[in-house]
Parts: structure tokens; C-alpha cells; sequence
């Protein structure tokens, strides 16, 4: 299995994305897709995401990281078969093929719940160090899984800044602060925004009564180490229900 046969079996062409889809990507940094889970697929995934934290409690999230003002899941791919669309949508496929330029495996598929009155981020980048516009390293994906709004904490982002090769605390005095050109993400249920995961964002305080439910399904170049180590991670059981090209893109 290589590269160019995993993305033909998930249905991924030169015309997934269109023209102005790939402008957008490359100049801002993000992209939205929207529609990319259909109300039910929403549905089914939220509840089965409210499962799971439920079940795992304190635990939740532990297999990778826990964070103050957020409820992390981690390890998703591992966890129902329902989290298979978030590595191998051709959309957001498609969007990873083209900012890692052909040589992508999945990172980590988690979760996350940004809690009432919580759920606020400093700026940051998803790598250590800024880069320079041909050789990013890293792409993450959000799948939406209620309407995200300036109430309940969507992701702010600074337009551009991928193409900057600084971190935003090479640049702000605080990274807590609000940028003068930062934007919120907001869309509705159903959405996948792509972002380059050397853009500056954040999460924001959410000030409803609900939490924020979102997937992240984050990409990175081969020859990096996973956030989730999959091989390590994964049970016999979710192997074998695994296709070669589900296993190409996992890196198993």
C-alpha cells in the first residue's frame, strides 16, 4: 500500500477540493467544510462521545493528555467504528494530502469538551518551532459536533499566521490576549474546519450552560512520532476490522 492507493480507495481525486478551497487553505490557513457529517452522523457521535466520557470519568483523556476548563477523550480510533469517518473523509483527506504534500499519517483522534465558564487557550502552534512555508509539518482537522459560536467558545485563529515562521510567543508579549486580527471559527453541527497547525489559535472561554463538544483528527508528516503511538494503542479487535488503507493511513 502507498500513498496515491490509500487516497484512491477513500475516493480522493484532484477535484475533491476545489480551486478556491486550496487558495483559501494555503493563504489563511483554514478552511471549513461544511456538511461533512449529516445531522444523524452528528448525532450518533456526540451521544456516543458523551458515552464515553461519562464511562471513563477522571480518566478520560489519560491515554494522552488532561486539560483544565476541557473534558479530552483520546485514543478515539480504538474506541467505536464510528470515529472512522475523521481519517478517512476524502474532503478532509484531501486537505491533508495537499498541506503535507502527499507524505501524512494520523497523529491522534480525540475529543474535546470545552466546559461552561472554561475552555480558554493561549495562541499556540501545534509544533515547537516556527517553519517555513514549504515544510509544514503538521495539519489538524475540528469536526463540529454542535454549532460552534462566539457564546460558546469557538476557536479563535489568526488569519495567515502559518506563514509567519514565528510562534506567537515570539511575537506577543501575552498569548492570553486577543489578537488584533484574530477571527473565530464558528459554523454549524456538522462542519470539519481544516487548519494548518502551524496557524495560531485558541480555544475560547465558553459562556453558555452546555459544553462544546468537538474531534480532533490531527495529521502529521510520516517520519514524525504520532501523538498517539497507534501500534501500541490499538487492540486486536480494532486491527482486524481494519482495511490495508486504513492501516496505511494509521501507520499500522
Amino acid at each position: 500500500m502507498d500513498m496515491q492507493s490509500a487516497l484512491s480507495t477513500f475516493g480522493v481525486t484532484d477535484a475533491t477540493l476545489s480551486d478556491e478551497e486550496i487558495q483559501q487553505l494555503d493563504q489563511r490557513g483554514y478552511l471549513p467544510l461544511p456538511a461533512v457529517m449529516s445531522p444523524e452522523e452528528v448525532s450518533a457521535i456526540r451521544k456516543r462521545v458523551q458515552e464515553l466520557m461519562a464511562e471513563e470519568g477522571d480518566e478520560a483523556g489519560s491515554e494522552f493528555s488532561t486539560e483544565r476548563g476541557a473534558v479530552r477523550l483520546a485514543n478515539l480510533v480504538d474506541k467505536d467504528p464510528l470515529f472512522e469517518i475523521c481519517f478517512t473523509h476524502p474532503r478532509v483527506l484531501a486537505a491533508m494530502n495537499h498541506v503535507l504534500k502527499g507524505d501524512f499519517k494520523l497523529s491522534s483522534l480525540n475529543g474535546r469538551a470545552s466546559v461552561p465558564g472554561d475552555g480558554v487557550q493561549a495562541f499556540h502552534a501545534d509544533w515547537s518551532s516556527g517553519v517555513d512555508p514549504s515544510d509544514f509539518q503538521v495539519c489538524n482537522s475540528i469536526w463540529l459536533l454542535v454549532d460552534f459560536t462566539a457564546e460558546n467558545g469557538a476557536t479563535r485563529v489568526v488569519p495567515g499566521s502559518h506563514r509567519s515562521g514565528q510562534l506567537p510567543s515570539d511575537v506577543m508579549d501575552n498569548a492570553w490576549e486577543k489578537h488584533p486580527q484574530e477571527i473565530l471559527l464558528t459554523g454549524a453541527a456538522g462542519t470539519v474546519v481544516i487548519f494548518n497547525s502551524h496557524l495560531w489559535h485558541a480555544g475560547t472561554t465558553n459562556h453558555t450552560d452546555t459544553p462544546r463538544y468537538a474531534l480532533h483528527s490531527y495529521f502529521t508528516r510520516r517520519h514524525n512520532a504520532q501523538q498517539m503511538d497507534q501500534k501500541a494503542f490499538l487492540s486486536e479487535r480494532t486491527l482486524a476490522r481494519l482495511r490495508p488503507a486504513h492501516r496505511f493511513i494509521l501507520d499500522v
